[in-house]
């Protein structure tokens, strides 16, 4: 269980680093908000989790992300106390790799951001459709969806072991997918470690702290109503099919 806690937290803070890391990298140099900067930050997270799906995977599983430990939790792939220490793993793993962005940015005398934020399509979305309530719902809803989108996808190519050899290609390509659509609308969370982490370095950048915390409704809530539908739609589907396999055994 020891190894499976530094794996988690190891992947996170890759996650972290090499995720936010590019989208800070990016806002350094002017090219934020660009087409290009959309499809390299997607990339970046992407690229991680293919990295830690054929690393540190076979020791953890690489889940990297409460959101997908709370899904296996539901379809009984780990046990509830795995997930408490998978969660705490991740949230201090989120932590440590956004404090080595931070002490980057800090040496470079430049702020730190939070990588989190409601996008200008679901800003004016929800502010003509009855203002900041209408923007933080649509928005978590927009999480809930992403979230739905990439666990579902972890959980079927991680239910039979002969997918084990594509399942780290086909998770890393649904977390591109979820951040090209994503990153203009909320800065694509689908991951309340990493969404957690962000708001709490946003203090250190002077920003104002009390409407950043409001992101946490899409950013943690969204992400934890995702991984539970997908895991109802998984057990719905699939756990049918392997009772009936096991039956005809």
């Amino acid at each position: 269980m020891l190894k499976k806690f530094f794996a988690e937290f190891l992947a996170t803070a890759v996650l972290v680093l090499l995720g936010c890391g590019t989208a800070m990298a990016l806002t350094l140099a002017g090219q934020d908000g660009t087409a290009g900067s959309v499809v390299a930050i997607a990339g970046a997270f992407g690229f991680s989790i293919l990295i830690l799906a054929y690393t540190v995977g076979q020791i953890s599983g690489g889940h990297a992300n409460p959101a997908v430990s709370f899904a296996k939790a539901l379809t009984k792939e780990i046990t509830w106390k795995e997930f408490g220490i998978y969660c705490g793993a991740q949230v201090l793993g989120a932590f440590f790799g956004s404090l080595l962005l931070a002490m980057v940015m800090w040496s470079w005398g430049t702020g730190v951001s939070g990588a989190n934020a409601i996008g200008d399509v679901m800003k004016a979305a929800g502010e003509r459709a009855g203002g900041d309530f209408m923007v933080y719902m649509l928005s978590t809803m927009a999480e809930m969806g992403m979230t739905f989108l990439f666990v579902f996808c972890v959980l079927g190519v991680t239910s039979k072991k002969e997918w084990s050899h594509i399942a780290g290609i086909v998770i890393a390509l649904a977390l591109f997918g979820v951040h090209l659509v994503g990153i203009r609308l909320t800065g694509t969370s689908v991951n309340p470690a990493r969404a957690l982490s962000a708001l709490v370095f946003s203090m250190f950048n002077g920003q104002d702290v009390g409407v950043k915390a409001l992101t946490l409704i899409p950013t943690i809530v969204g992400p934890f109503m995702g991984a539970f539908a997908a895991a109802s739609a998984f057990n719905a589907f699939f756990k049918k099919d392997k009772k009936e396999e096991n039956k005809a055994e």
